[in-house]
């Protein structure tokens, strides 16, 4: 295992000298693998599946295209640097609660990571700022969603996977039941789903968001709506209007453009699909081997 870390504060490249950290987790082997075009920035990586990417001196910056989206939600979740609310279901590097203590300080949020080790080696490695209103929780998703008050977020984003798979017990009704509760009347949901052709897993998750929620939204790229290719897509609900037009401005000006489905034609994507109970629920699928190539 090597380790050595940059503690200079400098942005840019980076010296040579640098090299990853690799310590074993609860949920495999994790790789903290330094950006090489800057100067504290760091890719976590988990059994070689990209999971996050921080950093640590403009943590408002995010490199991943789904957390880039989940980014814009954040961004219009409230009026700009407005404090919000947050939980965070699953952690990774923390790279979305960072996110909203930049952009939105005085924030409170709750980062629910099940891999207690994994939540060590990034306070480690990529400590939070101590003045950050950030707690993390080392419990399981689901139970540490349980906890949270009644209504008291405005934001919950759901970003878990168990072996590059959303554990089934985070797919269903009864999981969007305890969100729900958990959310303020004007909160909005956003989960990052990951799918493949022929989308029968996407399709599922959009009916049953749609069992309780009024509002929803999906962002993706038009190959992965399409079901040409396996890939990320960003589900948002609200029991409010969604800003529509700003989110669909936003994800057509990223440096990989997504399309944003809505109303009726969201409504034909799902082909029929039923709402997922947690007698049916099933894992989301495994993504092929040439996803992480």
């Amino acid at each position: 295992m090597g380790r050595s870390r940059n503690t200079s504060g400098r942005t840019g490249r980076r010296s040579a000298a640098v090299t990853a950290v690799e310590e074993p987790v609860d949920g495999g082997l994790a790789r903290l693998v330094p950006d090489p075009d800057r100067g504290r920035a760091w890719t976590l990586l988990i059994d070689g599946a990209p999971q996050s990417h921080v950093d640590l001196d403009d943590p408002a910056y995010l490199s991943f295209e789904y957390q880039r989206r989940l980014g814009h939600v954040i961004d219009l979740v409230a009026p700009p640097g407005r404090p919000v609310h947050a939980v965070h279901l699953g952690g990774g590097a923390f790279t979305l609660a960072r996110y909203v203590a930049a952009t939105r300080p005085r924030s409170t949020q709750q980062v629910v990571e099940r891999d207690a080790s994994l939540v060590q080696l990034v306070r480690r490695e990529l400590p939070l700022d101590p003045g950050a209103r950030i707690r993390v929780r080392a419990v399981d998703a689901r139970a540490g969603l349980a906890k949270v008050p009644d209504g008291w977020a405005d934001l919950v984003v759901a970003d878990v996977f168990s072996g590059a798979r959303t554990p089934a017990h985070l797919t269903s009704t009864e999981f969007l039941d305890e969100v729900r509760r958990a959310l303020k009347p004007s909160g909005v949901y956003a989960a990052n789903l990951a799918d493949g052709p022929p989308l029968a897993h996407l399709r599922g998750q959009v009916a049953t968001a749609a069992a309780r929620f009024g509002e929803l939204a999906l962002i993706a790229d038009a190959a992965v709506l399409r079901g040409r290719r396996f890939g990320n897509a960003i589900l948002v609900a609200s029991d409010l209007p969604l800003p529509l037009a700003e989110l669909t401005r936003r994800a057509a000006s990223d440096p990989h453009p997504g399309r944003v489905e809505h109303g009726r034609p969201l409504t034909d994507f799902t082909g029929g699909a039923v709402p997922v109970t947690d007698d049916a629920a099933v894992a989301s699928p495994a993504p092929p081997p040439s996803v992480f190539r």
